[in-house]
């Protein structure tokens, strides 16, 4: 959950400079870029330097998206260089305000399994589960890919206690598709093993490995979804306000959201796989642009727009999941909105 930091050929201390410096020049983005300079900071070991990052951002006079998430990661970070007592506190602080983005949770959990604090991990991945999922049941619409982390990361901490399946276990292993059963993989014998001097337990544990490497490379290896471009209404408000010529692309928003559908539905009768939605906004469609040395006005920017955030991967899979709301926002199952047959 946490940004995404190369771990190799790269002088964290560097990339981190480089990052801070980026966010002076887009102050709109400058919270995805100091999460990733401080991931860097702790990468090179310099953890104090990473918490003074999220003190700046929590000081910050800008709104955050998501200042939980970043209260999260500052607490990781101190409890991994000897500040347990205030990381206490501030997990203690998420957990009763209760945010509703699965990634704080699942990172002071696996904080507190890190430190083998196991029955107070449990208890949290459960909290989020509870708040963030439906429950458990045969017609419970499938909970989103953002928070499948929560249930894994509870699979695996019951795991660990020795706990029998739950209904919330059951759910973990459907939503699994890894060669390796989470059971398994969740294993605490398999730990074990790897410190073992019986040859034939440690050949056994290195196939099982390879096999879930070979897994993990798959996934990997998928091209990014091929996604189009979708603008909220206040978003498209704002872009053609701001950017007139592109009124020719977007007539209206009712029209826009009408093109995406059937757009997504002539690819996908073509024979294309892996379509996805990526939603755009108009600070960071400028500063694309501003990157990529054009104007925002030019609209073969477009499509390149939606390429870079679905590699970043910012693409919702369409169509959505049976049940599902409906991508456009509306909060309207997507087979009564856009899902229809007269969409």
């Amino acid at each position: 959950m946490r940004p995404d930091t190369p771990a190799e050929n790269v002088d964290h201390t560097a990339e981190a400079a480089r990052l801070e410096r980026t966010a002076g020049l887009y102050p709109e983005d400058a919270e995805a870029l100091l999460l990733r300079a401080a991931a860097h900071l702790e990468l090179s070991g310099d953890r104090p330097a990473a918490t003074a990052l999220y003190d700046r951002l929590l000081s910050s006079a800008a709104a955050l998206e998501s200042p939980s998430l970043v209260r999260a990661l500052k607490a990781s970070n101190l409890w991994e260089y000897g500040h347990e007592a205030e990381a206490r506190a501030i997990i203690e602080g998420i957990r009763v305000t209760a945010p509703r983005d699965p990634a704080p949770w699942v990172i002071i959990a696996e904080s507190l399994e890190s430190h083998d604090e196991l029955e107070a991990a449990a208890e949290t991945f459960t909290e989020g589960a509870h708040l963030l999922l439906p429950a458990p049941g045969a017609d419970s619409p499938a909970p989103a890919p953002s928070t499948h982390a929560l249930l894994y990361g509870r699979h695996r901490v019951r795991r660990m206690l020795g706990r029998p399946h739950d209904d919330w276990d059951t759910l973990a292993d459907s939503l699994h598709t890894s060669p390796v059963p989470l059971d398994e993989l969740h294993d605490p014998k398999r730990v074990w093993s790897l410190g073992s001097d019986n040859p034939a337990e440690l050949q056994a544990e290195i196939s099982r490995l390879r096999a879930e490497l070979g897994a993990y490379r798959e996934a990997l290896s998928r091209p990014f979804p091929v996604a189009v471009l979708h603008w909220p209404a206040g978003e498209l408000t704002e872009l053609l306000s701001a950017y007139p010529t592109l009124s020719s692309e977007y007539p209206s928003h009712e029209t826009h959201l009408s093109t995406i559908e059937s757009s997504l539905r002539e690819l996908s009768s073509s024979g294309t796989a892996n379509l996805g939605i990526v939603t755009g906004t108009v600070p960071s469609y400028e500063a694309f642009a501003a990157s990529e040395g054009t104007t925002p006005e030019d609209t073969t920017l477009l499509p390149q727009y939606a390429t870079t955030l679905a590699s970043r991967g910012r693409a919702v899979a369409w169509p959505p999941q049976r049940g599902s709301e409906c991508w456009c926002g509306t909060e309207e199952v997507y087979g009564e909105c856009h899902g229809g047959s007269e969409a």
